[in-house]
């Protein structure tokens, strides 16, 4: 079986997977797959497929971006302030600052491993404790709550066309985005050669180091977005935002099939391991299960899906080169 159609059959094992899911929880409780609750469903998980998609594409490279979320909550106190002391701004400057600062924090990932040769898990598990301590110095430890913050920055997320939020909207969007981005560019599918093979896509002329800056350029951009998507949506900004998500990051995409030895994975199974999980956390409340065991399933999920994606990735010894020579 051949590389791609392994990740195909994998997606449609996950899909199938997931149908059986929403059976079985629509067997005790039908109301859970009401459309109404479905999509809220989805806006609950909004900002999880946004930072997996990201979260992939380091993933791809053979990186690891372990300072996502907080990443994310720096961003997320940055806009909270700058709305607390001027709501007059609206949302396009608080949108243009989470975008810039979390692009530039992604950045510095980046050049801390092109440049200066850190090792991603290294370089990323030290900007994660200097982001979340910044976030504590720009606060000075103080809480934005939403008696705080202007009804515009509340309400953006929250706004719905089409039946759908402006959260659900910004997810499909960045799923057609980083698709388009990592099917139809050079860059895109750089990121696939860097990780597959990094010799040979050095003798293809791909420098590997520029590739993953990028990589963790994108992560950071999602993840800035998501700073002000969660603090608006949550309406509170503090200092432990989104404390440990970003290992719920790494789950949902080591279980949609990215594989953490690089060069594998496709959008779907990001957006489909996403969902699982966060089916996975909507119903479980609703059958009265401890949320530990929320944990414990995801946990014993990853684990199957990192033994299959090793088991897997070694027969499988093709490369995006060899196709493309092919």
């Amino acid at each position: 079986m051949s590389f791609r159609t392994f990740v195909s059959h994998r997606d449609v094992g996950l899909a199938a997977l997931l149908l059986l899911l929403l059976v079985a929880i629509a067997s005790a409780f039908p109301q859970f797959i009401a459309l109404g609750n479905l999509l809220d469903v989805f806006d609950d998980t909004a900002i999880l497929i946004l930072l997996a998609l990201g979260q992939m594409a380091v993933l791809l490279t053979r990186g690891v971006d372990l300072s996502v979320a907080s990443n994310l909550a720096l961003c997320g106190m940055a806009v909270a302030l700058l709305n607390h002391h001027f709501p007059q701004l609206g949302v396009v400057p608080v949108l243009a600052l989470a975008l810039i600062l979390g692009t530039l924090l992604g950045a510095l990932n980046g050049v801390l491993i092109w440049r200066l040769q850190v090792p991603p898990i290294v370089a990323t598990l030290g900007t994660l404790s200097i982001y979340r301590g910044l976030v504590f110095v720009l606060s000075g430890g103080r809480w934005i709550n939403s008696n705080q913050m202007s009804p515009e920055f509340l309400d953006f997320v929250r706004a719905h066309m089409f039946g759908i939020t402006a959260l659900s909207w910004a997810a499909i969007f960045g799923i057609a985005g980083v698709f388009v981005f990592l099917r139809l560019t050079t860059t895109g599918r750089n990121l696939f050669a860097a990780g597959d093979h990094p010799e040979a896509a050095i003798y293809a002329g791909i420098d590997i180091g520029r590739t993953q800056c990028i990589a963790f350029t994108l992560s950071g951009a999602l993840a800035g977005l998501c700073g002000y998507f969660w603090v608006s949506r949550f309406a509170v900004a503090y200092t432990d935002v989104a404390l440990g998500f970003e290992l719920q990051v790494i789950a949902a995409c080591v279980i949609g099939g990215i594989s953490i030895a690089g060069g594998i994975g496709t959008v779907t199974g990001v957006v489909l391991g996403c969902l699982f999980l966060g089916i996975i956390k909507n119903a479980l409340p609703l059958i009265g299960l401890s949320p530990f065991w929320q944990m414990a399933v995801s946990g014993l999920v990853i684990t199957a899906a990192v033994v299959i994606n090793a088991r897997a990735r070694r027969p499988q010894g093709r490369t995006i080169l060899q196709e493309s020579a092919a």
